[in-house]
């Protein structure tokens, strides 16, 4: 049976659940500021994490993650669409695309800054409050997990944002390629996963920025 560290398994939850409630609501929001009505008539513009929960994705896959002690991702419902509201669509998609992902680089700087104010907080105190070691995880686990979402998302591969966001700039024929691939985009992914793409990537981007958001303040 793998060694599960719970308390920590139930931090990094808490914060997933978070970041995917915050990136499906950022998609609704943004969404309906262009002229798409069709997420909020379902309730997607919420914090409510309820009415963003994928069962498998949101739930099931990171307690497997938590309990087999692999890093720990998934996925919410996705926010449905409806292009023929939209002014641009090609250019609109792209803004809704990328409000998902942005959404997560503001959560990892906001958690950034949080944990530099504990910090700071607790800097020069004889004992420590039992609050700070807790927030200090929390805040370390917002930056890894928002950064990691948020460079996974941006893979251009459909169906994820990366895949919208790109069609936003190519031409109309590059469009239709990437277009052609979305019925096998999940298995493109599983190949970058199993090649070691993905992680290399993380390796790459998430954790130098990770320690860079997440270093000593001066030092």
């Amino acid at each position: 049976m793998p060694n599960v560290d719970l308390r920590l398994g139930m931090i990094q939850f808490v914060v997933l659940i978070l970041a995917l409630t915050v990136h499906e609501s950022a998609h609704a929001w943004t969404s309906n500021r262009l002229g798409d009505p069709t997420a909020r008539m379902l309730g997607r513009i919420s914090l409510n994490p309820l009415v963003h929960i994928d069962l498998f994705g949101t739930v099931v896959f990171p307690l497997l993650a938590i309990f087999f002690g692999i890093p720990v991702l998934g996925w919410a419902k996705p926010v449905p669409f409806n292009p023929r509201y939209l002014s641009d669509p090609r250019r609109d998609w792209m803004l809704i695309a990328g409000a998902g992902p942005a959404s997560n680089l503001l959560q990892a700087i906001g958690f950034a800054a949080l944990l530099q104010l504990v910090r700071i907080g607790a800097s020069g105190a004889t004992e420590l409050p039992g609050y700070v070691e807790p927030l200090l995880v929390l805040s370390y686990f917002g930056v890894l997990i928002n950064l990691a979402l948020a460079v996974f998302n941006l893979i251009p591969v459909p169906p994820l944002d990366g895949g919208g966001v790109l069609q936003g700039v190519l031409p109309d024929a590059a469009v239709r390629g990437l277009e052609s691939i979305r019925p096998y985009g999940i298995f493109v992914l599983y190949a970058l996963m199993f090649s070691g793409v993905i992680s290399g990537l993380f390796r790459a981007v998430v954790l130098p920025l990770t320690r860079w958001l997440t270093a000593p303040a001066g030092g």
